[in-house]
Order: C-alpha cells, then structure tokens, then sequence
C-alpha cells in the first residue's frame, strides 16, 4: 500500500508511534509518505521506501495566525496525487482529521481518498473538549472512514465526551522489541529513569520527591530525559530537596533505545496517560516500571506483575515500590523478566502491525 502520515513531527507519545509505525510498515514493503511541518523525531528519511512531504505555511500580515491546518490539506491533496495514495493515517484529531477531510473532498471529483485517524489522548480528553475545538473534532472523528484509539480508556471516553457512533478500533501501541532490549552488562549503580515532555501532566516533580524519599532508604541515581515547560521547577525543587546531585537532567534525547537498559526502574507518575509508550519501551528492556493507576495503563502493566501502578499524586507509595525494586534482588529479576515477557507476547511490533494492516484493508 502507499499511505500518507501525518503526525506532530515533536518529542510526544503521538509523533513517535507515528514515525515507529510508519518505519514498520516500510519494512514490511509498503511505500510510506511523512507530510508534516518538520521531520519527525526517530524518523531516517534515508530509510528505503520512506518519503519526506514538508508542509509550508506562508507568512502573511493579514494572518493574525497562520492557516496550518489549510496549507496540510493542500498538500495532503496534492502528495495523494502525486504519488497515488491509497488512504491517509493521521494522528491527534486536532487539526490532522480536519485537513484529511479537506483533501479529501478537494480530490473528490478524481479519486477516493479515505483517512484513519488515531486518537491518542489529548487530542481527546484536553484539547478536545474545548469549546472551541469540541464541534469540529466530533464531526472530522465521525467523518473519518476508520478510527483506532491505543487503549480502552481511550475507547471509552471518546464515545462518552463525543457520543461517537463509529466504531473504535483499539490497537495497541507497540515496540520493536529488537530494537528495545535489556543490557547485555547492566551496570552495578542503581538507576531511576523518566523520559517525558515535561509537561505538567507528567507530574514530573514528582520524580523527584520520589527520588528523595528512595535516596533515604538506598543509593539510587535519577536519570530526567526530556524537556518542557516544567524543567526549570524540577531542577529547583532538586535543589530544595538536597538531591541536585544525584540527577541528571539530560534534555532530549533521539536514541532512547541506547539510554533505557541503564536503568532499573522507569518512573511514570502521571495524571493521565492514553496509554504509556515510555513504560513500554522500558519493560522491553526489562526495566521494571513504577506508574500510576491512571488512564489506558492498566492496559500495559498487571500490578506486582510486570510493574507496579499506585495513586496519582501517592509519593511515598510509588517511593516504596522503587525502593522494593532496588533493595530486592529476587524481586527486581523476576519483575524484570516478566516487563520483557509482557512486551514480546502482547506489545512486540511484530503482534501489533498486522491490526494496522487490516484496518488498512478494511477502509481502503
């Protein structure tokens, strides 16, 4: 199949499964067009069968905000043409399904065009539901000729907030768990990690009050990869707290994959998450994860299993899992080796591409 993908080419879950999917599906020999304002990270435009399609929105004095949303739809249509298209896979509604729909119609008279639109999260329970946003969003979602979603919280409360009548597909995110492996060595330090956006839904200072209440119990090294609005009150309160010294702010980071398997335990204490590919990537390494009891990841970690998942906002419960984790040999390996198991037999990319594939064929 030839398909276009659009996606926020940023460091967001959305944008990576996006680029990790598109990556995929070109190794499974389909031809892959990337139409986006920038490349997306973790995307190698040298990779055979992948293709670039940069949008351009022209800087007019009369925009008091420049059209996005119509400059992508214009060039949606004319990549569709160009290159003969068989659908569109856009993910975040917001304006990605919008501009599908407009290139849709805008080649109507020549050729179908049908689109899939992912939903990934904020696209729906944040940005969504703003007045502003709610209609449109709604209308492109029920205009799309297929919709997936990655876990069923996501199912959920898109059909509850937009009384969604199409069906929802949930199809997982995945991993490539070739890619995503544990070390070889892992060293002997003890290693927290969190890779996020820093932005305040990731509840990123509550790394490290966590990692404050752990430094009490046991020797640990905190690992921050990421970047965002909230960075500066972390690296503050790391001081206040008296633990500056014992993390390590690493900004963004393009080769996680080479970054994880250092670590021990992943920190995911967020107030949502649609799903938790951080946490994914991390039990592919065998990293055992300390998240919270929200959103899609109970789709992803069966507690005191293969991770562990507390109350938002509980520090001293998500400090005392890392510190069971830490302290606990026996414990750790056998968390560890089911994290690995979980991602090859329910997450590998392997499972999940397939779903693609057929949803693919369903709406074409």
């Amino acid at each position: 199949m030839r398909i276009g993908i659009t996606c926020y080419p940023t460091y967001g879950g959305s944008g990576i499964v996006a680029t990790e999917l598109g990556l995929e599906l070109a190794l499974r020999g389909h031809e892959i067009h990337f139409i986006t304002y920038a490349n997306p990270i973790r995307l190698d435009a040298d990779t055979p069968r992948i293709h670039y399609h940069e949008v351009e929105v022209s800087q007019y004095p009369l925009f008091h905000f420049p059209p996005y949303c119509l400059a992508l739809a214009s060039r949606m249509a004319e990549v569709a043409e160009c290159y003969d298209l068989d659908l569109l896979h856009v993910h975040y509604a917001i304006p990605h399904s919008i501009s599908a729909m407009l290139a849709q119609q805008m080649v109507a008279s020549r050729r179908r065009l049908p689109f899939v639109t992912t939903l990934h999260g904020t696209d729906i329970t944040l940005v969504g539901t703003d007045r502003s946003y709610f209609p449109i969003t709604k209308f492109s979602i029920e205009k799309s000729d297929g919709v997936t979603t990655i876990s069923r919280y996501m199912e959920q409360r898109t059909k509850e907030v937009f009384g969604i009548a199409n069906p929802i597909e949930v199809i997982h995110n995945f991993v490539n768990t070739e890619t995503y492996k544990p070390a070889a060595d892992r060293s002997g330090d003890r290693v927290m990690l969190h890779i996020s956006n820093f932005r305040p839904v990731k509840r990123v200072l509550d790394c490290i009050r966590i990692l404050a209440q752990v430094r009490k119990q046991v020797g640990v090294h905190l690992l921050m990869a990421g970047d965002g609005p909230d960075r500066g009150e972390a690296e503050s309160l790391a001081r206040e707290l008296g633990v500056r010294d014992d993390v390590t702010f690493l900004g963004k980071q393009d080769h996680v994959e080479r970054l994880i398997p250092q670590a021990h335990v992943l920190l995911l204490p967020s107030e949502l998450e649609a799903f938790g590919l951080a946490a994914l990537e991390g039990m592919s390494c065998g990293v055992v994860p300390v998240a919270t009891d929200a959103g899609g990841v109970p789709d992803l970690i069966t507690h005191g299993v293969d991770g562990f998942r507390e109350p938002v906002g509980d520090v001293a419960a998500q400090a005392a899992r890392a510190t069971e984790l830490l302290t606990d040999a026996t414990l750790f390996q056998r968390m560890a080796s089911a994290a690995r198991e979980t991602a090859v037999r329910r997450f590998a990319s392997s499972s999940i591409i397939p779903k693609y594939e057929h949803h693919y064929e369903q709406v074409i």
